[in-house]
C-alpha cells in the first residue's frame, strides 16, 4: 500500500513538472492587457468581450529584414509583445533574415525549445549539450531542411551561402526569451569582476578588458 501511494505520489510530482512551465489555458483565449499593472506568470486578461480580430493577427512577416549591422542578420519576433492573443497559449514565431555570412550569435531561450525550418539560402546550424559533455550537435541546412533546439541549451546560426538566406522559427512559448552568451559575459551591467573573467576564461584581464569594451 505504501509502495502504490508512493508511486501515486511520484507520478503526480512528474505531472506537475511536465505541466509546470506554461499550464493549458482555463478559458479559450487570455488576450494580453499590456497597459495592466498586475504582474503574473504571463500578462494579465482583457476582458474578452473586448475581443478584436487585430487581436489575434500580425502583419509583415512576409517583409525581409534589415540585415545591415555587425551582425548580419535580423530577427522579426511575434511574441506576445507583437500579438496579444497568443498570451497562455504556448506559441511564439519568428522571421530570421541572414546577409550572406551572417550569424545568430550563440544565445539560448530559457523558457523554449524552438524548431527552425529554413526557407532560402544555406544555414550552418548547432547547439551545445550540458556540462560535462558539452557535445556540439551541427548540421548544414539548405531550403525547406528543419531542425530543433531543445530548451535552454546555446545555439547559433549561420549563413554559408553568398546569397540572403531565410529561416522561420516556431518557439513554445508566448515570451521565449532570449541570453545572449557575449551579451551576457561581456556586456552585463555592472560588469562582471575582469579578475572572475580572466580565471574563467584562462587569459590575460587586458583581454578580458578589451572584449568588455566592445559592449
Amino acid at each position: 500500500m505504501a509502495t502504490r501511494a508512493l508511486l501515486l505520489s511520484l507520478l503526480a510530482i512528474a505531472c506537475t513538472l511536465v505541466n509546470g512551465l506554461e499550464p493549458s489555458p482555463l478559458q479559450d483565449f487570455c488576450i494580453a492587457d499590456l497597459t495592466s499593472s498586475v504582474r503574473v506568470n504571463g500578462h494579465a486578461c482583457m476582458d474578452a468581450k473586448l475581443a478584436k480580430p487585430d487581436h489575434f493577427s500580425f502583419s509583415g512577416l512576409h517583409l525581409a529584414g534589415n540585415t545591415s549591422n555587425p551582425l548580419g542578420s535580423k530577427v522579426s519576433p511575434v511574441t506576445v509583445a507583437q500579438l496579444p492573443g497568443l498570451n497562455t497559449l504556448g506559441i511564439a514565431l519568428a522571421r530570421i533574415d541572414y546577409a550572406p555570412h551572417g550569424v545568430i550569435p550563440p544565445h539560448m531561450h530559457p523558457r523554449a525549445t524552438e524548431i527552425l525550418t529554413v526557407l532560402e539560402g544555406s544555414l550552418f546550424v548547432g547547439f551545445v549539450t550540458s556540462n560535462p559533455g558539452n557535445m556540439l550537435i551541427s548540421k548544414v541546412l539548405q531550403k525547406g531542411d528543419v531542425f530543433v533546439f531543445p530548451m535552454g541549451l546555446p545555439h547559433f546560426q549561420q549563413n554559408v551561402g553568398n546569397w540572403s538566406a531565410v529561416s522561420v522559427s516556431a518557439l513554445s512559448s508566448q515570451n521565449p526569451g532570449i541570453i545572449t552568451v557575449a551579451n551576457v559575459v561581456f556586456g552585463s551591467n555592472p560588469m562582471i569582476s575582469g579578475d572572475v573573467l580572466s580565471k574563467a576564461f584562462q587569459v590575460d584581464q587586458s583581454v578580458i578588458g578589451s572584449l568588455q569594451s566592445q559592449f
